[in-house]
């Protein structure tokens, strides 16, 4: 069912407001694609039931990955393609998070600040599994940027999945402690990512005070890690909720009314109850435009033996040593999603339920066309297919 209330009526609602607050260029675009996601403005199709004369004007999506209203294909095309290369193995959900102290560092370098904590958090988890110790192998490593909180504030993590072993020097997958029960010690891989990170700092970012460094080292750094105790397939599930979602979903809108917006949010603080939150209006586009990423930068991430140039040729191999069966996952076009995954067939009528829909025509911004007209040219051309 649709919500009372969306992001884009909030976004509507406020749009002066918006446009003459200090919103940067890409902030300002993707914010009005939003709103405009789904209306005549973007333009759109007329389908036309060939059973029963019923037709369905659609408009297009803005097809933004921050919209709220454009990433259930995305994310399901992803899930399966996921589901289709995992091995037959344990794996673990990794969280590697940044301390609130470099919250202004995110805001005002956000593309080298967010690249920083991919790498250090590859760079952290591949040393482990190098490591004798721990596993002596090249494990893989798929990451997911989120730089939210569920109040909207800023709060930068990337969530991982990491399987429960890697490839040794001589060519065999080898399991990590506990027969893959186990991955890496989580404080020793805390202090490690916290060192990691601000040396990296220190070279990537000039000019900070040697006192912001050093605060940087009083507190420990949150790393969590935990196994997957509901199979291979239970962990992409998990993960896929993660991979195309956005700050926040319209169905935890409630409401907006007064230059006000409620919002439902979890308190993972106070035993993750489910709580609301009234905000300015503006203040609420304001959190939500924190987590809008710089133009171009990949929020998902595959390393090691997971990465697109060296799967093709690895997993069929573990697959092989697993008593696993690899198959290349099957592309499929957005109809099929839909049909197989989210519950609904785009050629199916509304009216009479038949899988007769067919696309009539397409028209821009402008919007449609008179439907009378449409459907009276529809009336001849099907007295024109019972004469011949």
């Amino acid at each position: 069912m649709r919500p009372s209330c969306e992001l884009s009526d909030v976004l509507n609602t406020h749009w002066q407001q918006v446009v003459c607050a200090p919103f940067n260029t890409w902030q300002l675009r993707t914010l009005d694609a939003i709103r405009r996601c789904r209306t005549a403005s973007l333009g759109g199709h007329i389908d036309l039931c060939t059973s029963c004369g019923h037709m369905r004007i659609s408009y297009n999506s803005c097809r933004n990955r921050h919209c709220p209203k454009c990433q259930q294909i995305q994310r399901e095309r992803w899930v399966q393609a996921r589901e289709a290369e995992l091995l037959p193995t344990t794996y673990f959900h990794v969280v590697f998070t940044l301390p609130e102290s470099l919250n202004r560092l995110c805001l005002h370098e956000p593309a080298r600040m967010y690249k920083l904590l991919f790498d250090t958090a590859w760079s952290v988890m591949q040393s482990f599994a190098r490591d004798e110790k721990h596993l002596g192998a090249d494990t893989g490593m798929i990451s997911i940027l989120h730089t939210w909180g569920q109040n909207l504030s800023l709060h930068p993590h990337i969530h991982c999945i990491v399987p429960g072993g890697g490839i040794t020097q001589a060519g065999y997958w080898k399991h990590t402690h506990g027969d893959g029960k186990f991955l890496f010690p989580v404080k020793a891989m805390s202090r490690v990512f916290r060192a990691r990170f601000v040396a990296a700092l220190r070279t990537t970012i000039k000019g900070l005070d040697k006192s912001f460094y050093n605060n940087l080292f009083k507190n420990s750094w949150v790393v969590y890690a935990k196994r997957s105790f509901g199979g291979p397939k239970q962990v992409i599930e998990y993960l896929g909720r993660y991979t195309h979602k956005v700050a926040i979903s319209n169905h935890r809108i409630l409401s907006s009314s007064d230059n006000r917006v409620t919002f439902r949010y979890k308190d993972y603080r106070d035993q993750s109850k489910n709580k609301t939150m009234t905000l300015n209006a503006l203040e609420f586009i304001r959190r939500f435009s924190l987590h809008i990423l710089p133009k171009g930068f990949p929020r998902i991430r595959h390393y090691g033996i997971l990465s697109s140039k060296r799967k093709q040729k690895t997993l069929p191999i573990i697959h092989g040593q697993l008593n696993g069966h690899y198959q290349k996952p099957e592309k499929k076009d957005w109809k099929q999603i839909s049909t197989d995954h989210l519950g609904y067939n785009p050629d199916r009528c509304p009216v009479c339920k038949q899988l007769t829909l067919v696309n009539m025509l397409s028209f821009d911004r402008r919007g449609p066309p008179d439907l009378s007209l449409l459907r009276s040219v529809n009336q001849v051309q099907q007295q024109k297919a019972v004469l011949l």
